[in-house]
């Protein structure tokens, strides 16, 4: 009977295990959450570039953004964006860590934005030769 009863607990607390397990989503894909990124950020509409922002995305292995995407506020404040951006960094920091992943550890400096023909876009970098005015 004791058996029993310890059999009968067990099955009851994996059966709770399992269902709670259900209804839990497994967090999305760091291309996934690309494709959601890009989805977000399709109005890029700007009356002036007052409008238009820049944000990191991704993550380096050493830490910092991969590169920066232009968003517009005209339509938005962008919360949903920031949130989709901290989840596809976090993603790539998990991805990182899993796969062993090193970096130059080189730092991608935040361009800006600005508003073009009412489209926000990214700033050009600009790129110094060596031994030119600018490159240190």
């Amino acid at each position: 009977m004791r058996n029993l009863a310890h059999t009968l607990r067990l099955a009851a607390a994996s059966l709770l295990v399992l269902t709670a397990c259900a209804g839990a989503q497994a967090p999305a894909s760091t291309p996934e959450l690309w494709q959601k990124i890009q989805s977000a950020n399709t109005d890029l509409s700007c009356d002036d570039s007052s409008q238009c922002h820049s944000i990191g995305v991704g993550s380096k292995a050493c830490g910092g953004p991969e590169n920066y995407i232009a968003w517009s506020s005209k339509n938005g404040d962008g919360a949903q964006l920031k949130a989709l951006v901290e989840q596809h960094s976090a993603a790539r920091r998990a991805d990182d860590k899993r796969q062993g992943m090193m970096s130059t550890c080189s730092v991608v400096s935040d361009p800006g934005a600005t508003c073009r023909a009412g489209i926000c876009v990214i700033n050009p970098r600009s790129v110094a030769s060596p031994g030119q005015p600018g490159s240190k």
